[in-house]
């Protein structure tokens, strides 16, 4: 049996995608040795994508790490600060362990320096632009405008009739849009085209894995959408965005600032990104100035081919 590193990041689709770079840093540093990542089977289509990861081990969360065989010969703490995630990790008695604690946490860091810089003091090599994703499958509406008007939680949600009126306006213009979102997101999706005058077709919401999603995003004309994951996927295929972000900064979990093709709004304001109630600084974005930015980005696409 291969000699196995293990990677703890139990976390959602965008923690998930942030943490491209230092999979992939791990993959490099140890080519012959099997890489498992402990993360929600709710990724399990997304993970070939990555082409660093031999195994999802599935975790949904912390305390459910199962781990069957020999202790792994590294264990790489790629979920949180601890102790909690530590602690899970130092249950399964590795030989070696990289987590924080032994490399400070800073607050202010992008959530892809964090874990780069946490790899980067253990003396692994990373690439903090290697974001992107490959694609093993046929959009389910190629060349779509894509609205996805949900968000983990209320704080990052911005207000579905605003959605509403940015797909309406591109629908006039003359783009094929769709609205996508999770399986319990349908309601909401539905709503948003319902407002926009759109048909029932082109609710997507609930109809796509997480595969068929990637496939979307990255042959999208566009997509529009808060803070949340979607947008790294956006960010993985070079896809053109308007990113909406209202409690956390963009330099935290945004593009890359050197992106052009990405528009970040956002008012300065910073709260609670898990609020039960929009953020006031997220409410602050007109419908107005969310569709001049993305008539700007889908005319830029169309100008260059």
């Amino acid at each position: 049996m291969a000699v196995t590193v293990l990677v703890l990041r139990a976390l959602g689709l965008g923690d998930l995608l942030t943490g491209v770079p230092a999979l992939r840093a791990l993959r490099r540093a140890f080519p012959g040795e099997r890489l498992v990542l402990a993360a929600p089977p709710s990724l399990s289509e997304l993970v070939p994508l990555i082409g660093a990861v031999d195994d999802l081990l599935p975790t949904s969360g912390l305390g459910e790490l199962e781990w069957a065989g020999p202790p792994p010969r590294l264990a790489v703490n790629l979920h949180g600060r601890g102790p909690r995630s530590t602690t899970d990790l130092l249950a399964l008695d590795p030989r070696e362990l990289i987590t924080h604690g032994q490399y400070p946490w800073r607050a202010d860091l992008h959530e892809v320096d964090r874990w780069c810089g946490l790899l980067e003091y253990a003396g692994i090599t990373t690439d903090r632009t290697d974001l992107g994703l490959s694609i093993d499958r046929l959009s389910p509406a190629p060349g779509a405008v894509v609205i996805h008007p949900g968000a983990a939680y209320p704080a990052r949600r911005w207000p579905p009739d605003r959605f509403a009126s940015v797909a309406k306006a591109l629908a006039r213009d003359g783009h094929r849009v769709v609205v996508t979102g999770g399986p319990d997101e349908v309601g909401l999706a539905s709503n948003v085209a319902s407002q926009a005058g759109l048909d029932d077709d082109a609710v997507l919401a609930g109809r796509t894995g997480l595969a068929d999603l990637a496939a979307l995003v990255a042959d999208a004309a566009l997509v529009l959408c808060g803070d949340t994951g979607v947008g790294h996927l956006a960010t993985a295929f070079g896809t053109p965005s308007v990113l909406l972000f209202g409690p956390t900064p963009p330099r935290l979990w945004g593009p890359p600032p050197d992106a052009r093709q990405h528009v970040t709004l956002w008012v300065g304001d910073v709260g609670d990104p898990h609020a039960d109630q929009p953020h006031s600084g997220l409410l602050l974005l007109c419908a107005d100035r969310v569709l001049a930015a993305a008539r700007r980005l889908v005319g830029e696409r169309v100008a260059h081919g």
